[in-house]
């Protein structure tokens, strides 16, 4: 029986390495991918087959798809959509460059990177696409705008690319997680310090605020789960025969799900702005 083969961005640690690890263990052939090539040669070590996939780089994309169908004959079951960073700072203070910087790395390159896997999907009958959206895809926070808009506009494409690909036999789900343990809050920090001028700003309070809680170890937030949480419900998209279209992960997660279609606009946004601290968090 030939392994199921999956395709991983993101690997370098938290939700894409603990997915590459336990896909491994339940007997999938995983593609880990990362941008870093310290990090390709440290996932290769750990047992992968480890590429180098840049989602900002149309080149090292198409690469890395070209030498994952070469590896497989033309074949490949699975597509989990995960490498990304969060763009912190209030909306006023967001600059045309920091906005595309965020596009391109969580929107742009996941569609590209798909859209070279469909065809291959196609040919052989099924396939599965999960993307790993967030709990700030239906549920704004102050201050997280530019994170809230590219994952508003994943779960816009993905439900269209569900509706697009419904008779195909491939089978398109999102996961929706709420806090989870990663280096998310360490990856960051850099693209905040290089394009919000946080001293200059009317929000300079917020942002040191969230300065503080950025270089904080432990959890951000209240019902953080580990990168295990996602990872069940991945295994879910993957393997159960009708995969959901929508996976939340966290008790906040949940619980936004179903404030947001049962609470007035005012109310839901009272909840949101205590959630989020005012935007101190």
């Amino acid at each position: 029986m030939t392994m199921p083969s999956i395709l991983i961005t993101g690997c370098s640690s938290g939700i894409g390495l603990c997915a590459a690890q336990t896909l491994a263990a339940r007997g999938w052939r995983v593609f880990a991918t990362a941008r870093g090539r310290d990090d390709v040669e440290r996932l290769t070590a750990m047992g992968f087959d480890a590429l180098r996939l840049d989602l900002d780089d149309s080149a090292s994309l198409r690469a890395a798809v070209d030498e994952v169908l070469a590896r497989t004959g033309g074949r490949l079951d699975a597509l989990f959509n995960n490498g990304g960073f969060g763009q912190v700072g209030a909306v006023e203070d967001l600059t045309r460059d920091a906005l595309r910087e965020q596009f391109e790395t969580n929107l742009f390159g996941w569609v590209e990177l798909t859209n070279r896997v469909i065809p291959a999907m196609r040919r052989q009958g099924h396939g599965r696409i999960v993307m790993n959206s967030s709990v700030l895809g239906y549920a704004a926070f102050a201050y997280r705008g530019a994170y809230n808009a590219v994952k508003f506009a994943v779960e816009g494409l993905t439900d269209t690319l569900r509706h697009e690909l419904a008779d195909t036999g491939i089978q398109v789900s999102l996961i929706e997680p709420g806090p989870i343990t990663s280096r998310f809050r360490d990856n960051c920090l850099p693209h905040f310090l290089r394009h919000i001028d946080w001293q200059g700003s009317v929000h300079r309070a917020q942002y040191e605020s969230q300065i503080a809680r950025l270089k904080t170890p432990g959890p951000a937030a209240p019902f953080t789960l580990g990168p295990e949480a996602v990872v069940a419900k991945l295994i879910d998209a993957l393997e159960s025969d009708r995969a959901r279209a929508r996976y939340p992960v966290t008790t906040p997660a949940v619980a936004f799900w179903w404030l947001k279609r049962l609470l007035p606009i005012r109310a839901m946004d009272w909840v949101l702005m205590r959630a989020s601290g005012g935007g101190r968090r």
